[in-house]
C-alpha cells in the first residue's frame, strides 16, 4: 500500500483525519502561494490546494498525497487570516448578522493522476454585539483563521445555522475526501 501524506501543517485537518482513523505522515508544503488574478473563491481554493498537494507529491511520487485550503467569502470579498487584531475586529463586524460561504478545496495526488474538487458552505452569523466581538477577540482564536473565527472551537457561539457540510468550514470535507481517498486505495485503520 502506498504511504498518504498530507500537505499542510494545519492542526484541525490532521485532527480530522486522524478522527477517521488514517495512517498518515505530515509534510508540510513550502510552495509560494499563486493565485491568478481574477479568480472566484471556487478556483482560489482548488489552485491552492493544488499547487500544496503537487508541491509535496513532486518529492515523494511514490505517495498519495493530500493537498486543501480553506477561503472564507463574503460578497465579492475574500477574507483571509487576519494580520491583527484591528482586521480582525472588522472581518467579524462585517460578516455579523449575515451570511457568508466557506469554500474548502481539496486536491489528492497519485501516479494515477490529480483529483480535485471543492466544497461550499453558507454561514450565517448572529448579530454580534460589541461586547461579543471584543470577549471572542480575547479567547485568541481569530488570529490564525481564515475569516477571523473557528466554528469548532469558542467561535461556535458566533454561528446562528450552516448550510452545508461541517467539516468543510473546519477545513477538510471529510465525507467527500474519504470517499475520494478510497478509489487510491487509502482507507481508514480500522
Amino acid at each position: 500500500m502506498k504511504s498518504f501524506i498530507l500537505a499542510s501543517g494545519s492542526p484541525r485537518r490532521k485532527e480530522l483525519l486522524e478522527q477517521a482513523h488514517y495512517s498518515f505522515s505530515i509534510q508540510a508544503s513550502t510552495v509560494e502561494e499563486i493565485v491568478k488574478a481574477g479568480s472566484t473563491p471556487e478556483e482560489v481554493v482548488l489552485q491552492l490546494a493544488n499547487q500544496k498537494a503537487e508541491d509535496v507529491w513532486s518529492k515523494a511520487k511514490d505517495s498519495i498525497v493530500l493537498g486543501s485550503d480553506t477561503v472564507v467569502a463574503f460578497g465579492d470579498h475574500i477574507l483571509g487570516k487576519p494580520e491583527n487584531e484591528q482586521e480582525a475586529i472588522a472581518m467579524l463586524e462585517m460578516l455579523s448578522g449575515h451570511t457568508h460561504s466557506v469554500y474548502t478545496g481539496v486536491s489528492i495526488c497519485s501516479s494515477e493522476g490529480v483529483t480535485t474538487f471543492y466544497e461550499k458552505t453558507d454561514v450565517e452569523f448572529y448579530h454580534l454585539s460589541k461586547e461579543d466581538i471584543e470577549m471572542y477577540i480575547r479567547s485568541g482564536e481569530p488570529f490564525d483563521k481564515a475569516g477571523s473565527y473557528g466554528i469548532q472551537g469558542f467561535g461556535a457561539f458566533l454561528v446562528k445555522r450552516i448550510m452545508g457540510d461541517y467539516f468543510a468550514v473546519v477545513g477538510l470535507p471529510l465525507a467527500r475526501t474519504m470517499r475520494e481517498l478510497k478509489k487510491c486505495g487509502i482507507t481508514p485503520n480500522m
